[in-house]
């Protein structure tokens, strides 16, 4: 599809993978609302890369339809491209395991996702056109050490984009799962601050590329899935 003049929403688009996205879009011409959790960090990434910033929780479910008809009044109407980025993670060990883990980061990475997503696509079918990127994981392929809560939450959301890739395709809707491998970002950083590059390991605009490629395909065809390796991390 074309990225200039189209809207997008980018969940969790104050750092990271997020808000590189966000802003490779905007670059390209698109209208892109982002969302985030801290109203100040939200802002200000929004004014640093030209998004709408929309103050937002996904893991509140209850807000979820109030604010996806926000989004869509931000974006003018319609929506051409949802990316469902933001996520967290959890990472005890079996034997510490408990449901508030499980509750935790599920009601980000899978049920405000979904719950999202479902709004998001209604005006994607009137309009019979639409891209959805959900952002996994390599722990969407495989599990590790520590990883029971959050590799868990990765693979629900891959298997979530395999179901609405066979929902969708017969309204022109394209569902692709992007998998990062370790990324220098924010991301589960007790500080919530941007990690340093490092030459060897991605970043978040090495992701976001991987993004807009898929993007732009032209609408006749999609991918499914695409994960993406460092080539040399060691």
């Amino acid at each position: 599809m074309k990225i200039s003049d189209s809207k997008v929403l980018v969940t969790g688009g104050s750092l990271g993978i997020g808000k590189a996205t966000a802003r490779m879009l905007v670059e390209q011409g698109a209208r892109v609302v982002i969302t985030g959790r801290g109203e100040e960090r939200l802002k200000a990434a929004a004014a640093e890369i030209g998004a709408i910033p929309l103050v937002f929780d996904i893991s509140d479910l209850e807000q979820i339809p109030a604010k996806a008809t926000e989004c869509l009044e931000l974006l003018g109407g319609s929506i051409d491209v949802l990316v469902n980025n933001a996520g967290i993670g959890d990472f005890p060990i079996l034997g510490e395991i408990t449901a508030e883990h499980f509750d935790k980061v599920f009601r980000t990475n899978v049920y405000g996702l979904a719950l999202l997503t479902q709004e998001m696509v209604k005006p994607m079918k009137a309009q019979q056109s639409g891209t959805i990127i959900n952002i996994g994981s390599t722990a969407s392929l495989k599990g590790f050490a520590r990883g029971s809560v959050y590799s868990a939450s990765k693979f629900a959301v891959r298997s979530m984009t395999q179901c609405w890739q066979g929902e969708l395709r017969r309204d022109n809707i394209r569902v692709c799962l992007v998998n990062p491998s370790e990324v220098t970002t924010a991301f589960n950083s007790g500080d919530r601050k941007e990690r340093e590059a490092v030459s060897n390991k991605l970043d978040g605009d090495d992701i976001a590329h991987s993004i807009l490629a898929v993007i732009s395909m032209e609408d006749k065809g999609f991918i499914p899935e695409l994960t993406v390796w460092a080539t040399n991390p060691f």
